[in-house]
C-alpha cells in the first residue's frame, strides 16, 4: 500500500469515526436526561446523623430491628442471656476484626487481646472478689480508662503490624496476642495469675440490675447497633473510601498522595474502639476474666465468627456469632464435650471452601440467581418473539 493510500484509508476511518460520534451525541441529545430521584431530606433541619439513617434504613433493617426488640420478651432468660447477649457480644468483637480485614485488608489476630485489656483493666480499677488487687475506682472512670487503655495498646498493635502484609501480618499480631497470654498467666501482682478476677459485676445504675439478663442484653444490643452503625456510617466516608482504596492497591493510593500507614494506624484505633466496649461488656457477660478469656483458641475464635458470617457486610459477625454461640450451646447435645472444636472447625473448613464470602456470601449468590432468573426468561422470550428468527412465517402471503 502506497502513502497516498494509507492517508486515505486513515482519513476515511477518522471521517466515519467523527460521524459515529456526531450521530451518538445526536442520539442521547434527542433522549430525554434521565433526573435522579430528588432528597427528600436534602432541605430538612434534622440531624446529619438522622438524615442518614433515613436514607439508610431499609425494609429488612425495621423487620430485624423489630425482632431483636422483641425477642427477650418472647424468649427464656436462658435463650436472653446466654445465646442474644453473648452472640451479639463477640460479635462486637468481631466487627472490629471486619472493619480491618474486610474494608483494611488488614487480618489481626490481636482484637481479643485489645478487648482482654479493656477486661482486665475494668477488673483491676474497678470491683471484683479480689479486693486486694483490684482498686474499687467508680464505674464511670473505669469504662473511659479501659476503654481508651485498649484502644492505645490497638494504636501500638497497628504501628506495629502496619508496615506488613498478608501473612505477616498474622503472625505479628498473633505473637502479640500470645505474649500478652503469658504475661497475663505468669504475673500475680498486676493480673492475679491462672485465677484472675472473679465477680467482675457490671453496677447498678438508676435503680437498674444491669447484670439481669433483660437490662444487660439490652445494654450489648445498643452497643451493639452502634458499633453496626458507625462502622456503616465510616466506611462511606472519605475515609473509608480511602481505606478501601488502599486494601485495593496501596501502592497507587501512595502515589496518589494518601499516607498509607497513617490510614492503617487509624483503622486501627477505630477497630480498637469497637473491640475495647465488646470487651467489656463481655467481662461483664463472664463476671469474669482469666488468661484462658486471652489464650490463642479465643484468637482464632474470633477470626472463625467473622469468617463464618462474612467479612464484605458489618452485619456478617452478629451472624457468624449466632451461629457459633448455638453450636457452642447445643452441640455438645449431639455430640462429645471433647469433639465440639471438631464442630467449629469442620464449619470455618466449609466456609472457606464453599462459600469464600461466609452466609452472607450464599445469600447474596442466591439473590442474584433470583434477580436473574427473570431476566434470562425475558431475554428468551424476546429472542424467540424476533423477526430474524421466524423469516418462513414472515414470506408466507
Amino acid at each position: 500500500m502506497s502513502a497516498a493510500q494509507w492517508r486515505k484509508a486513515m482519513n476515511s476511518g477518522a471521517v466515519a469515526a467523527v460521524g459515529r460520534s456526531m450521530s451518538t451525541q445526536t442520539t442521547r441529545a434527542a433522549q430525554p436526561a434521565i433526573e435522579a430521584p430528588p432528597d427528600a431530606y436534602a432541605h430538612s433541619d434534622a440531624p446529619r446523623w438522622l438524615k442518614y439513617l433515613w436514607r439508610t434504613l431499609s425494609p429488612r433493617h425495621v423487620i430485624v430491628g423489630a425482632f431483636v426488640l422483641l425477642f427477650p420478651f418472647v424468649a427464656s432468660p436462658f435463650l436472653t442471656f446466654q445465646i442474644g447477649a453473648q452472640s451479639l457480644a463477640l460479635g462486637l468483637i468481631a466487627l472490629s476484626l471486619t472493619f480491618l480485614g474486610g474494608y483494611g485488608g488488614m487480618v489481626s489476630l490481636a482484637q481479643m487481646t485489645v478487648a482482654g485489656i479493656a477486661g482486665y483493666v475494668v477488673a483491676i480499677l474497678g470491683t471484683s472478689g479480689s479486693a486486694d488487687i483490684s482498686l474499687n475506682w467508680p464505674w464511670w472512670i473505669v469504662i473511659p480508662f479501659a476503654v481508651s487503655i485498649a484502644t492505645a495498646s490497638s494504636v501500638f498493635v497497628g504501628w506495629l503490624s502496619v508496615r506488613t502484609e498478608g501473612i505477616y501480618t498474622i503472625m505479628i499480631t498473633l505473637a502479640i496476642g500470645v505474649a500478652f497470654y503469658y504475661l497475663a498467666l505468669q504475673n500475680y501482682s498486676v493480673f492475679n495469675g491462672f485465677q484472675g478476677f472473679q465477680k467482675v459485676y457490671p453496677p447498678t445504675v438508676f435503680g437498674i440490675d444491669w447484670r439481669s439478663p433483660l437490662p444487660f442484653y439490652f445494654l450489648v444490643l445498643f452497643w451493639s447497633v452502634a458499633g453496626y452503625l458507625l462502622v456503616k456510617y465510616l466506611i462511606r466516608t472519605p475515609f473509608g473510601i480511602a481505606m478501601q482504596g488502599i486494601r485495593d492497591n496501596p501502592r497507587r493510593m501512595n502515589s496518589l498522595g494518601y499516607h498509607v500507614n497513617a490510614h492503617r494506624v487509624a483503622a486501627y484505633a477505630v477497630a480498637g474502639l469497637i473491640a475495647a466496649v465488646g470487651g467489656v461488656l463481655m467481662v461483664w457477660y463472664n463476671g469474669l476474666i482469666t488468661p484462658g478469656s486471652v489464650s490463642t483458641s479465643w484468637l482464632i475464635n474470633i477470626l472463625v465468627i467473622a469468617v463464618i458470617g462474612g467479612m464484605k457486610h458489618p452485619i456478617g459477625p452478629f451472624i457468624g456469632a449466632i451461629v457459633f454461640v448455638l453450636l457452642q450451646n447445643f452441640a455438645i447435645d449431639l455430640i462429645d464435650r471433647e469433639r465440639y472444636n471438631l464442630v467449629i472447625g469442620g464449619v470455618f473448613l466449609a466456609a472457606v471452601l464453599f462459600s469464600p464470602d461466609g452466609l452472607l456470601g450464599l445469600w447474596s449468590r442466591r439473590q442474584a440467581r433470583l434477580k436473574a432468573s427473570p431476566r434470562a426468561g425475558q431475554s428468551i422470550s424476546s429472542t424467540m418473539r424476533s423477526p430474524h428468527l421466524e423469516p418462513n412465517r414472515r414470506r408466507q402471503p
